[in-house]
């Protein structure tokens, strides 16, 4: 990976992006494809659209959620306690104790997730996992006043994990936020690629947003491109740790290579296209099934004005939607890279109808 290319990737993961406060992490991906992209432009919704070779058959439409999981601000109490509601999926167990920042205007504000001390609960309630309204933040401050007034804090305001990166052995990273940065790091990657390359086809690489509450982004960036053939880029579970069940959700190794999905939700041309990208440009491949509508951007994608060729491509991940989620860097990168093998195969008359 070039150094731009990893600064891109740092700055996405340390910048806020919970689902409807995606713009400052906008700002970032419009930075960094303006040197290559042909058309740059954001729609009313927040979605970043880069566009390469606009009059191109035909149109692939890449897409990768910028969103994040967070919080967001509820209620503020007397005493200055903050208690907050959740944005997208949490496991609650992965809480107590978490650093977070709270996003206000002018900035962010540092607290930490907790509740009573262990030695104060009741029996019943140390067996127990607490409710998400039995937690609040903490900033350190005395009452609202300080909370509100000298803070900033407002009802509303959203929140995140600490924002960091850790640097694991073997190529592989630790972040809050992996999911999905990496979506949208793929697809302007896959388009940097593309932009020395001549191509027939248009492609759109598409910073799709509220992913995580319901790929809202993804239904509507989908309907303004308009495209033929559309391809997702997530994160898939990695099940190469204990307690995963590897019948139900498939043998997944870090550092195994992207991921291609197979089922109902994806279009059996796009899937032999990929398998095929995968083998001319000699990249590993793992290849898994879903049986129904994926909870991706891809679920929106196929149904999209008369329908969409669909393709799931996903980077293995543990720990998904907690505090250290990892990830392996050359499964990124190949990731990128196989993207743009597809796009290179795909000749101007290129009929992706399932027959």
């Amino acid at each position: 990976m070039n150094a731009a290319s990893r600064e891109f990737l740092n700055r996405l993961l340390l910048t806020p992006r919970p689902s409807g406060y995606e713009e400052k992490a906008q700002a970032v991906v419009r930075e960094y494809v303006a040197d290559f992209a042909d058309e740059v432009t954001t729609d009313l919704h927040g979605n970043v659209h880069a566009t390469l070779n606009p009059g191109g058959s035909p149109r692939i439409l890449f897409a990768g959620h910028v969103d994040q999981i967070g919080f967001i601000v509820q209620h503020i109490d007397d005493k200055g306690l903050i208690y907050f509601s959740a944005i997208g999926g949490h496991d609650v167990s992965v809480l107590l104790g978490a650093n977070v920042v709270v996003w206000t205007r002018n900035g962010g504000v540092p607290g930490v997730i907790s509740r009573q001390a262990i030695h104060v609960l009741t029996a019943d309630q140390r067996g127990k996992v607490p409710q998400m309204s039995d937690l609040w933040i903490d900033i350190g401050a005395k009452d609202k006043a300080e909370v509100t007034e000298d803070a900033g804090i407002r009802v509303g305001d959203p929140v995140t994990f600490k924002l960091g990166i850790t640097q694991l052995r073997n190529d592989n990273i630790a972040s809050p936020g992996l999911d999905n940065a990496i979506g949208v790091w793929s697809v302007m990657e896959a388009l940097r690629y593309l932009s020395n390359e001549r191509i027939d086809a248009c492609v759109v690489a598409v910073s799709t947003v509220q992913e995580e509450i319901g790929v809202r982004g993804a239904a509507t960036s989908t309907f303004t491109a308009d495209p033929q053939v559309g391809i997702a880029v997530d994160v898939n579970h990695a099940t190469d740790i204990p307690g995963m069940n590897v019948k139900e959700i498939g043998d997944v190794k870090l550092g195994g290579g992207p991921i291609v999905v197979r089922g109902s939700n994806i279009n059996p041309r796009v899937f032999e296209r990929i398998e095929s990208a995968a083998e001319r440009a000699d990249i590993p491949i793992q290849v898994v099934a879903y049986a129904g509508p994926t909870p991706t951007d891809a679920r929106a994608i196929q149904i999209s004005r008369g329908g969409v060729a669909t393709g799931l491509v996903k980077v293995p991940n543990r720990y998904m939607h907690s505090t250290v989620e990892v990830i392996n860097l050359n499964d990124l990168e190949n990731t990128a890279k196989l993207l743009a093998e597809f796009v290179i195969g795909v000749e101007k008359d290129a009929d992706f109808t399932p027959r």
